[in-house]
């Protein structure tokens, strides 16, 4: 059963199963601060946990939680109350917290979105040199929640590396062919993750540099 239909809930189309349920309806940008869309989202879980007690419920969660400068922000309080209802409230769950996915089309307020519509239409912008960033495309996060039977833990689900912004930048130019306009400031920062073992074995195969190829290829 799938909950939702943004890029994350499509992602797990080919993928449905009756005796889970993909919770992926919820609030999907992290700079939301209106009290009735985290609402919305908390009244929809606990009507669903309550409808179906006994499926297993996947919940997907950020990575932002790590981020010492975001400890205040609305979404990662939200999001670390609705981990706690899950594991408190669930017989069967799993929480996936996602760092920068990445699917067709989606919010524009991601990274990617950001990056790419800045080169389109030709906007200037301040890169922060000293930012990293880790990232995920959804068919990724399908395909592994399909392959690992993840079970009642909480678990960081990201490509295995943290991207420098500029890193992120030059391949994105290649691909739309015209370059971003942009300085690079002594600013931003990034956060400890722990990278699961499993996830590095299922992207043993691929380098940094041709995952974020994938993605673009993938998905721009």
């Amino acid at each position: 059963m799938i909950i939702g239909n943004g890029i994350l809930a499509n992602a797990f189309r080919s993928f449905d199963d009756e005796n889970i349920i993909f919770f992926a309806s919820g609030v999907s940008n992290s700079l939301e601060t209106k009290a009735s869309e985290f609402q919305r989202e908390l009244d929809l879980l606990h009507s669903t946990i309550e409808k179906y007690p006994n499926k297993k419920l996947i919940y997907f969660s950020t990575c932002s939680v790590y981020d010492s400068s975001k400890t205040e922000s609305h979404y990662v309080m939200h999001k670390l109350n609705m981990e706690k209802i899950i594991s408190e409230s669930c017989q069967e769950y799993a929480i996936f917290r996602i760092g920068n996915a990445v699917g067709k089309g989606g919010n524009n307020n991601t990274l990617i979105n950001y990056l790419k519509n800045s080169i389109e239409e030709g906007k200037t912008i301040k890169v922060h040199g000293k930012a990293k960033r880790v990232f995920i495309g959804v068919n990724d996060v399908a395909l592994f929640i399909h392959e690992n039977k993840i079970e009642n833990k909480i678990f960081n689900l990201v490509y295995p590396y943290q991207f420098s912004l500029t890193e992120v930048i030059t391949p994105l130019e290649n691909h739309l062919g015209k370059k971003l306009m942009y300085e690079v400031v002594n600013e931003g920062s990034y956060y400890d993750i722990d990278f699961e073992d499993s996830t590095k074995d299922f992207f043993s195969k691929i380098s940094p540099e041709e995952y974020l190829k994938k993605l673009y290829t993938t998905y721009l």
